[in-house]
């Protein structure tokens, strides 16, 4: 099997091709407008495109999904509430455990809410997984952008699911390096703590826009490096409740 991946400059988001062989059958999984690499790997070999997946709605993701599908004539497939939340028309859809085979591979889809309501990760012949937006080396998505499900979906997708997988299970996320379920349980931030292993912060904080008036109060549980450089967040409201933001919207102190 033969992963290569694209990374958009700006957003940082992946596109993958994944083939079974040379010159075999494979698959494009997400659009990023700078695909073009990918897809000239595909028609050199002679690889024959079957399918064009993604893994959630968000655009960094799915922009010009489907003239990268059209050039293949490959369906689109995706999770059913992706379906909904798109322009491109999805031509098939998928659920949580359901299977597509393709010449030598098997892909898995695993639902994996929490960044978003649609959020799949999709497990590629029991050695590797597109992790997506849920789970990064190094740290996980957020939680509060718009169709966010929530802190503990999130968690439980990751806890629940993806960390129940062989930890030498590389991960592929979508936004830029590998790693391995491994190296993830062992030096993620948040996953230590989940895990009881490092403790909560309590320093005060607030939370909203850079430039907003008006900031939501917060403990800060996590400050840990994110995926662009910056900072992710776990922040906890007074209400109890939970949340996973860039570090651009926390004020410390």
């Amino acid at each position: 099997m033969i992963i290569q991946r694209v990374e958009e400059a700006n957003w940082l988001s992946n596109a993958y091709l994944v083939v079974d062989e040379p010159g075999g059958k494979g698959v494009l999984v997400d659009s990023n407008a700078v695909t073009d690499p990918l897809a000239e790997r595909a028609e050199r070999e002679g690889t024959e495109i079957t399918h064009v997946l993604l893994t959630h709605h968000h655009y960094d993701h799915v922009v010009a999904v489907r003239q990268l599908a059209d050039r293949f004539g490959a369906p689109i497939v995706a999770h059913e509430l992706t379906a909904d939340l798109i322009d491109a028309k999805v031509d098939e859809t998928f659920a949580d455990g359901d299977v597509i085979e393709t010449g030598g591979l098997r892909i898995e889809v695993m639902h994996t809410p929490g960044h978003s309501a649609d959020h799949c990760a999709l497990k590629l012949n029991d050695t590797d997984v597109l992790t997506a937006d849920v789970l990064f080396k190094g740290t996980v998505g957020g939680t509060r952008a718009p169709g966010a499900t929530g802190f503990a979906d999130l968690k439980s997708s990751v806890m629940d699911k993806l960390m129940k997988l062989p930890p030498e299970t590389r991960i592929h996320p979508g936004h830029r390096e590998p790693s391995t379920i491994g190296e993830e349980w062992e030096n993620n931030p948040f996953i230590r703590i989940w895990r009881g292993l490092d403790e909560e912060g309590s320093e005060p904080c607030t939370v909203g826009p850079p430039d907003a008036e008006e900031r939501d109060e917060a403990t800060l549980v996590l400050w840990a490096p994110d995926y662009d450089g910056g900072n992710k967040a776990w922040v906890r409201f007074p209400d109890g409740s939970d949340a996973i933001v860039g570090g651009s919207q926390v004020k410390r102190g």
